[in-house]
């Protein structure tokens, strides 16, 4: 997949595209099969398909606008995490715009004339049932059809999408990972909820832990990533999945329980700057993993981390010890939980082979 930042280059001469428009938080279920109904209306048309997107989201940049932080909505994918299920669900194209002043001041129909006929060459576009744009949200569907009939492009709208009577939605993902609720969560996004990103150096507590954690000699080394949205949709602690350490790209993934969210217990001040933190502590290493990487360190390296199942919400230590006895209760709860996956998978072998 092609992306730009800002608006697409476009030649004379050159063939348009398929275009549909939206945040796409999450890239859930709903998003998936207008992305498929995109690609075959392109296939047809013998134009790529094109996602125009937005970073920051429209609501984050109001909620900045007019000083009301709580306005901004729950992040539910980074930008990167964005573009990589765009470009699994075979998108040619993503246009990533900055949506800024000039964006939001924009009449709805230079929108359309400016941006998707001049600059994009539109041949098709394909909107959900919400759809709104331009200045004050003053542009509709209905005005973006007597516009495609009036300088020579189709446009369609795509009506909600349901599983199981549920309407699927971001704002349905976000209630879900609010909740902890994991297995809703992957229902609506048809895969487990992960997030990936490249593993930087941290406090390395979890080093002097090891000192203060009986029979632990190991301690509870984790693997740093740092986030520049403030405002994710799930925090707490989680049995996870960690891809992306083995020596090959299909090794298999290894169990572990990470802390998404700020680290109540610390300082604000420490090196994290109250910023929000995944740490993951993968519960086992096998040697010929940690072989396989530089100084058997993972610092650089991106890795994408399944959240599975949600032991409980972060929780505020009042010292060290009791932090590193916290630790450790999560880390025993989280191989409880893949023990019990263990269990379940077994018996549903044994029920196949029956």
């Amino acid at each position: 997949m092609k992306i730009f930042r800002g608006l697409r280059p476009r030649l004379p001469d050159t063939p348009g595209c398929a275009l549909t428009i939206g945040n796409f938080d999450g890239v859930h279920r709903g998003h998936q099969a207008m992305l498929a109904l995109l690609n075959n209306e392109a296939h047809h048309r013998g134009v790529p398909s094109c996602v125009m997107t937005f970073e920051p989201h429209p609501r984050d940049y109001f909620a900045a606008l007019h000083h009301k932080p709580e306005l901004a909505p729950a992040r539910i994918a980074t930008l990167r995490d964005k573009l990589q299920e765009l470009d699994r669900c075979g998108v040619d194209e993503c246009v990533v715009l900055p949506f800024n002043a000039r964006l939001a001041g924009q009449a709805p129909e230079a929108f359309i004339e400016d941006t998707l006929v001049r600059a994009f060459g539109v041949q098709y576009v394909l909107v959900g049932d919400d759809f709104r744009f331009g200045a004050q949200r003053k542009g509709d569907y209905a005005m973006l059809d007597a516009a495609g009939n009036r300088l020579g492009f189709d446009v369609a709208r795509m009506q909600s999408y349901e599983v199981h009577g549920l309407r699927v939605s971001s704002s349905a993902v976000r209630e879900a990972l609010g909740g902890g609720r994991m297995e809703d969560v992957a229902a609506l996004l048809g895969r487990p909820y992960s997030i990936s990103g490249h593993v930087v150096h941290g406090r390395k507590l979890g080093r002097q832990l090891a000192e203060s954690g009986p029979g632990r000699h190991d301690g509870f080394r984790t693997l740093n990533m740092r986030f520049s949205h403030w405002k994710p949709a799930a925090s707490g602690i989680f049995a996870v999945h960690v891809h992306g350490l083995g020596p090959h790209p299909d090794s298999p993934p290894l169990p572990g329980v990470a802390n998404l969210g700020v680290r109540p217990s610390l300082d604000p001040d420490d090196v994290n700057g109250g910023r929000v933190l995944l740490e993951t502590h993968c519960l086992d290493w096998p040697a010929e993993m940690a072989a396989s990487l530089p100084g058997g360190e993972a610092y650089g390296k991106i890795v994408r981390v399944e959240l599975l199942h949600k032991l409980h919400d972060e929780l505020k230590y009042d010292s060290l010890d009791a932090l590193t006895q916290g630790i450790a209760r999560d880390c025993d709860d989280a191989r409880a939980f893949f023990a019990s996956l263990h269990t379940q998978t077994h018996r549903q072998t044994t029920r196949d082979r029956i």
